[in-house]
């Protein structure tokens, strides 16, 4: 409630001020459903697992653009894979201006999909920190390296899988696949549960070319430092709009900005 209340107010004042036609807005989420909150967590649908793993689950999201008179046709649906990070790309063309020439730039821009209704294959990464965990390309997804979390969650009841076992991907110790990646067909198979016979000729077909997009994305790597670990726990929202009525309001700490490390 309380989001969808602060969407309307967005879109109510960009129609009062009489924007509305010149203002792109993209509505998603940075992760799947949260099933470590159990109740209060969400669902994700048919998906493997949810928040902080690499599976379906935990890394796919829906989008919904309003864009009037911009968008083709409009309540139209685009099954155009794509990653937040091609909204910096997309912001770019709209406003005119060219990327940096000097560093790869990860996203693309969404500007065509979204007003000629065109689609391109692209291979997507999912990582987790540093370790390249899984890749997708079309319909296919291969898993490099699978884990759900550790030992030690579990036992605080911290489990990102609750009620999911699939073999060989949901378990509580990291595996590694990068001999022969764990290959499945998202169509067929959304819930990535059966995987693809390693002696099957759809395995070896798909796995040549993927192989090949993960060896040029790894080439391209250079390490980087990152920028944005920075752990302050007063950001949090701890006064949520309506808290007052439910008497859940709780105090906010004071601001304690620092370096942090982020594990997973």
């Amino acid at each position: 409630m309380e989001l969808d209340e602060g969407v309307g107010i967005i879109i109510n004042a960009l129609k009062k001020y009489k924007l509305e036609k010149n203002t792109f807005v993209f509505f998603t989420s940075d992760n799947g459903a949260a099933l470590v909150d159990k109740s209060q967590g969400g669902s994700n649908g048919p998906f493997l697992c949810g928040k902080e793993t690499t599976f379906e689950g935990g890394m796919r999201e829906p989008a919904i653009v309003w864009w009037p008179g911009k968008i083709r046709q409009a309540g139209s649906v685009s099954h155009q894979v794509s990653t937040v990070m091609d909204l910096f790309s997309t912001a770019l063309d709209i406003a005119g201006v060219s990327p940096p020439v000097d560093r790869v730039i990860d996203g693309r821009s969404l500007v065509r999909v979204l007003t000629e209704g065109t689609t391109e294959d692209r291979p997507v990464y999912y990582y987790r920190g540093n370790e390249l965990m899984a890749v997708r390309f079309q319909q296919y997804k291969a898993h490099l390296w699978t884990w759900s979390n550790g030992w030690d969650e579990i036992k605080m009841g911290i489990d990102f899988c609750p009620g999911e076992v699939v073999t060989n991907m949901t378990q509580h110790e990291l595996q590694n696949h990068t001999a022969q990646p764990l290959l499945f067909h998202l169509g067929r198979d959304p819930g990535e549960k059966y995987r693809i016979g390693f002696e099957a000729a759809e395995y070896s077909d798909v796995m040549q070319p993927l192989q090949r997009m993960i060896a040029e994305h790894r080439s391209k790597l250079t390490p980087g430092q990152p920028q944005l670990n920075m752990c302050d726990v007063s950001v949090q929202n701890w006064t949520p709009r309506g808290c007052e009525k439910m008497q859940k309001c709780l105090p906010r700490p004071a601001s304690n900005p620092v370096k942090c490390i982020w594990p997973h």
